[in-house]
């Protein structure tokens, strides 16, 4: 196909798009649900953009801002489409305080007629603007509300009750994993439980492991062995702190020896707590290979959340495993080293171990 052919083709595929006549009418209703870009200019823009009409054949449609920047276009410094609100967002936001405060935990239809909009339609933008779906943030905000009631009132019927769960026969089937253990010991913010805890040296300097009785709870790197333990006092404020035996301290050397060889996989039980969008963030890190680094937009777009960087960034700041779960191959979006709860300077040396390794392996 020629070139003049291969235009024509790409004005007539444009013009047969309904999004067309919305870039030709201007139409700000359609702000948010599409962009446009414009090859000849190499910029994208909103339907409403008051810059002159680009010919059809130069025209190239994207459903999200970030798809446009990852084709190369930069955002119109007339109609600035990179600061607009998502569309429907006052929709979304209505939704979730609907579920904050509704007695029962409402349908995905009875959401998605609220907002006036189709279930499908409805679950799509509230997952891309909130980076969960709806069922995961209704689970998440029952979670924090029987949280909250077990600490206030201690009544654990009550609280089961007033999270929304229909039965106790099915909160305590959910019962561990919301709350990382049994109601009664939530209750009493962890009495009861058993944590062994070891700290020792590395070659990052100070090493801390944690376990519960379902595996690996903490790892946490520093300079400071006191520091250290009073930071797993104030994550397990009631539970049983205790030294581990000598069969844990087999353990610690072994993730001792992860940290000279972060390229290499522990096959070890791990008790990971965190929220429903952390634990995402989280299980989306342990399938980075080591030698690989990706930027937190990346990270948000790999657990389908584009525009959640910023909570993606928040997930990896909790993040309670180094290593373990590796937070340290998150970079800047330019290559550069950020932020790392345990000190950019061990990002620096984790990184730079397994990039040593693939190289000998090479």
């Amino acid at each position: 196909m020629n070139r003049a052919a291969s235009k024509q083709q790409q004005a007539q595929a444009t013009l047969a798009d309904p999004r067309w006549q919305a870039l030709v009418a201007r139409d700000a209703d359609a702000d948010g649900h599409f962009y446009y870009a414009v090859i000849t200019t190499g910029v994208y823009c909103l339907p409403s953009c008051a810059a002159r009409r680009a010919r059809p054949e130069n025209v190239r449609f994207f459903e999200h801002r970030e798809q446009a920047e990852a084709a190369g276009f930069r955002p119109c410094a007339r109609c600035h489409p990179d600061r607009t609100a998502p569309a429907h967002l006052p929709a979304i936001i209505d939704a979730c305080r609907h579920m904050e405060q509704a007695e029962t935990p409402p349908t995905l239809n009875q959401l998605a007629a609220r907002a006036d909009l189709s279930p499908h339609h409805f679950h799509r933008v509230f997952k891309r603007i909130l980076g969960v779906t709806p069922k995961a943030y209704a689970s998440a905000l029952r979670a924090r509300q029987l949280r909250e009631g077990l600490q206030r009132d201690g009544r654990i019927t009550d609280a089961i009750f007033d999270a929304g769960y229909n039965s106790s026969g099915r909160f305590y089937a959910q019962a561990r994993a919301l709350l990382g253990m049994e109601p009664a010991r939530f209750r009493d913010g962890g009495s009861g439980e058993r944590i062994e805890v070891a700290v020792g040296q590395c070659s990052l300097g100070v090493l801390l492991v944690a376990r519960s009785d379902q595996g690996i709870c903490a790892i946490a790197l520093g300079d400071d062995a006191d520091a250290l333990l009073r930071e797993c006092q104030d994550r397990f404020p009631k539970a049983d702190l205790r030294p581990g035996g000598d069969q844990f301290e087999s353990l610690v050397a072994r993730v001792a020896a992860l940290m000279e060889h972060p390229e290499q996989t522990l096959d070890l039980p791990l008790d990971i707590r965190g929220t429903a969008f952390q634990q995402k963030v989280w299980q989306a890190l342990r399938r980075v290979p080591a030698g690989e680094t990706l930027s937190y937009a990346d990270l948000a777009k790999r657990i389908g959340s584009p525009k959640a960087v910023r909570a993606v960034a928040g997930a990896c700041a909790s993040n309670p495993l180094a290593v373990m779960i590796p937070c340290h191959r998150v970079v800047r979006s330019d290559g550069g080293l950020s932020g790392y709860r345990w000190g950019v300077e061990r990002k620096r040396a984790l990184l730079e171990r397994e990039t040593r390794a693939q190289e000998a392996h090479s």
